[in-house]
């Protein structure tokens, strides 16, 4: 005897609540990031040796700023998710874990936040 209702079986609700977003959000990231990762060294690539107005002017560009401020958070949202994963199955205490859960989404904000932040600034000419 069972004690899930349909409605959870339908929802695919597992004890946390959680159901299977973290496997889908990361598998999307993932495959986010495979596409925007290809970009990024490309431009990476392209841009090697270049000086800083050629790249402010290439950044510039909404086709350029755009992906790259995507894959910059798209990577945040990944490291965040695959970093939670690994708190939650290997750290015990349950005050540790939630400080450490804490700090890593501040951690994953900030990579964020000053990445785009740089990526605008050259893009504005800052």
């Amino acid at each position: 005897m069972t004690m899930r209702t349909p409605l959870k079986e339908v929802r695919g609700l597992g004890s946390a609540k959680e159901g299977s977003d973290h496997f889908w959000m990361q598998r999307v990231t993932g495959a986010a990031n495979l596409v925007l990762a290809i970009f990024a060294i490309g431009l990476a690539v392209h841009l090697a040796g270049a000086d800083h107005t050629t790249v402010a002017r290439t950044l510039g560009r909404p086709l350029v700023a755009v992906p790259l401020i995507l894959f910059l958070v798209s990577a945040a949202i990944h490291m965040r998710i695959g970093m939670q994963v690994i708190i939650e199955d290997y750290v015990h205490g349950e005050a540790t874990k939630i400080v450490l859960l804490m700090l890593n989404t501040f951690f994953a904000i900030a990579v964020a936040a000053a990445g785009a932040f740089s990526i605008l600034k050259l893009s504005f000419g800052g």
